[in-house]
């Protein structure tokens, strides 16, 4: 089984029933589709998916029906860290029950003055709660979302004290700096990017890979910066079409729902709000991706 999140993984996107809750049957059906298109792994309920909108046990149930669904469970990572530190204790011994091994740890991201100290303190109080060897967390640094700053030295440190079981660090700053420093700080860390466009760079200097959002729409396009191909352009490009939105996740499951014909792919919580021009997006993406990738 492996030891840290590596290779090419997928930030899924989030299938919503009428109701609000997780069409997981979807959700098994997406992962399944992404497999087949030469992903390694689905990491569910991070930025992409909508996590913080979901409760400890809403992800639990959801993680139960996608394995019952046939998805292997060393092939999904989950995103955890509350404000609480207690919910993250629960949800990360409640996965590591039915068989996961891989959790991406936020800080708590409510107190934005928070010391490195304290950073440190959070993440190995979750650490020492779960109190198991078969864990292997990544850090996830994302403070332009969370508003909270992993540290390189909190990285580094972690490793120190809990070595494989702090196994990775997934840097969505989208500064390769940032990528490069972490890297420099703990070597040893599986060390995964966010920002496509800087796949290929942080895979040749030493990187493990990427967990990323754009693969749920133009995955052999990321495929291509995994495989070192020169494509960055085109990636940068495709981004491009969805970032300057009023929101990345919506967008996403407008252009999925342009390319399934299923319209409930649109459904988001609150308090993001459904897109419903996908054709556009996608003829956008369509223009890129021609000449298709050699």
């Amino acid at each position: 089984m492996m030891e840290a999140i590596r290779g090419f993984w997928v930030a899924s996107v989030t299938p919503l029933a009428t109701d609000g809750s997780v069409d997981s049957t979807k959700l098994a059906a997406h992962a399944k589709q992404l497999f087949s298109r030469g992903i390694d792994g689905v990491v569910l309920f991070g930025t992409t998916g909508e996590g913080t909108s979901f409760t400890a046990a809403e992800r639990i149930a959801t993680i139960e029906a996608v394995l019952k669904a046939g998805v292997a469970p060393e092939r999904i990572g989950i995103g955890g860290g509350f404000p609480a530190i207690t919910d993250g204790i629960a949800l990360t011994r409640a996965v590591l029950g039915l068989g996961l091994r891989h959790v991406l740890l936020l800080p708590p991201y409510f107190d934005r003055n928070v010391t490195p100290e304290g950073i440190e303190d959070a993440f190995a109080a979750i650490i020492d709660g779960v109190g198991d060897d078969r864990l292997r967390a990544s850090l996830y640094h994302i403070p332009q979302v969370s508003g909270v700053v992993i540290p390189t030295s909190v990285a580094a440190n972690l490793r120190k004290r809990y070595g494989k079981v702090v196994a990775g660090l997934k840097d969505s700053s989208g500064d390769f700096k940032q990528f490069q420093a972490f890297h420099n700080a703990a070597p040893d860390l599986a060390i995964t990017v966010g920002n496509e466009a800087d796949i290929a760079r942080a895979i040749a200097a030493g990187g493990a890979g990427t967990i990323c959002g754009m693969a749920n729409v133009v995955p052999e396009l990321v495929k291509a910066m995994v495989d070192g191909k020169d494509v960055e352009a085109r990636m940068q490009a495709a981004i491009d079409v969805v970032v300057k939105t009023p929101s990345l996740v919506a967008t996403l499951k407008a252009i999925l729902a342009a390319q399934t014909g299923d319209a409930s792919w649109l459904r988001v919580r609150p308090p993001l709000r459904a897109l419903s021009d996908g054709a556009a997006f996608q003829r956008k993406l369509d223009a890129l991706m021609a000449p298709a990738i050699a």
